[in-house]
Parts: structure tokens; C-alpha cells; sequence
């Protein structure tokens, strides 16, 4: 089971859920579900507008899921990824910071996911 933690300047304090090991749905998915006032527009990977910061809670090293082909030219044409942490997720299997809430589907792994809560701003 992984454990997510929600946290934003738009909440009052952070929200933590659960996700089932091997549950298909996005982290935007599981916002919705929970009522967290995550960005959106399109769902489909293709705005940006739902850009989230992911960082791990455990020890161990983040686990690799592969950039979705839309998450990769999104990232990269925001400015929100540089070319070499696309190639270190590709190559390396070294998952970058920032991900898109509607395409990133969390693994067995316990992470921070912060927003801005502005559609497309990424929080530092």
C-alpha cells in the first residue's frame, strides 16, 4: 500500500490517503476521490495544468514509472524538466521531481506530493 501525502498552500494542513498496490488510477484520480483541490484541465497529460512535486518518504530510492510520451513533452516544453533529467529517467531509471497528477500513477512507495495549487505552476 502506498501512502500519499497532499500538500499545498490551498490546505489547510496535509492531507494523507492510501493507494492500493497495483491500483491503476493517477494521483489526480485519487485527489478527486479524497476532495483535494489539485489543478486540472484536460486529463489527458497534454496542459500541464496539474504539475505536482514528488518526493520520497523512505529511505530506499524512488521507484521508476515511466514518463507517459504526452508527460515527457509537456514537462520539457513548460521548463518544469531539462533534457538531462529526461534522459536519467529514460536511461537510468532516475524518476524526475516533477510528474503530471493525471499521468503519474504511484507505485508500493510511501511520497510527498506538493502543489501550488496555481493550474501549471510548479512549487519549489
Amino acid at each position: 500500500m502506498a501512502t500519499i501525502c497532499f500538500s499545498s498552500p490551498l490546505l489547510e494542513k496535509d492531507i494523507t490517503v492510501y493507494a492500493v498496490a497495483g491500483d491503476t488510477h493517477s494521483v489526480l484520480k485519487l485527489a478527486k476521490k479524497n476532495r483535494i483541490p489539485l489543478p486540472f484541465e484536460c486529463e489527458d497529460g497534454e496542459c500541464g495544468s496539474c504539475v505536482i512535486k514528488v518526493t520520497s518518504l523512505e529511505e530506499k530510492p524512488r521507484m521508476a514509472q515511466a514518463l507517459t510520451e504526452k508527460e515527457r513533452h509537456t514537462l520539457v516544453a513548460e521548463g518544469l524538466i531539462t533534457r538531462q533529467e529526461l534522459k536519467d529517467a529514460e536511461v537510468n531509471d532516475m524518476p524526475p521531481a516533477y510528474r503530471l497528477a493525471c499521468q503519474f500513477i504511484p507505485r508500493d512507495e510511501d511520497i510527498l506530493v506538493r502543489f501550488s495549487g496555481e493550474p501549471g505552476i510548479g512549487i519549489k
